[in-house]
């Protein structure tokens, strides 16, 4: 459901793409209105389904969302700064989406599940950080 969600919206920004820094101001708005209407046809979507199901959507939605948006300004005015708040999303998306579906879990299982969802997001955090740290010197 949500999937489809990522998709356009990954299909959409990646067609900008090609045209970073060619983007008109018009443009960029009209994508940025689009990501939003995305959302909330998602976040719609997510209505029906029950329990940690729903968490999960939710979850996943905004976290596209988040990711959609940094995208779309790193297309709409690159820089290494942008690119690295994109990245970041990515991150922070899946490691809230990890740690929501830990929920499904109980006991000493869950616990691990957050833990290696941190471990993956504390990594993940640190390669962005040693990328902008190699890019520098």
């Amino acid at each position: 459901m949500n999937r489809t969600l990522i998709s356009l919206t990954l299909a959409t920004c990646l067609g900008f793409a090609g045209a970073a820094g060619a983007m008109t101001k018009e443009e960029h708005k009209a994508q940025k209105d689009k990501i939003s209407a995305d959302y909330k046809a998602a976040k719609e979507r997510c209505e029906p389904l029950k329990d940690n199901a729903k968490d999960i959507c939710k979850v996943e939605t905004k976290g596209a969302y988040d990711v959609a948006k940094a995208d779309l300004e790193a297309q709409y005015q690159p820089s290494p700064k942008h690119d690295e708040k994109a990245k970041l999303a990515k991150a922070d998306a899946a490691y809230e989406l990890a740690k929501e579906k830990c929920d499904d879990q109980s006991g000493n299982a869950k616990d691990v599940c957050k833990k290696d969802a941190k471990a993956a997001h504390t990594s993940a955090k640190a390669d962005i950080k040693a990328t902008k740290a190699a890019s520098k010197g």
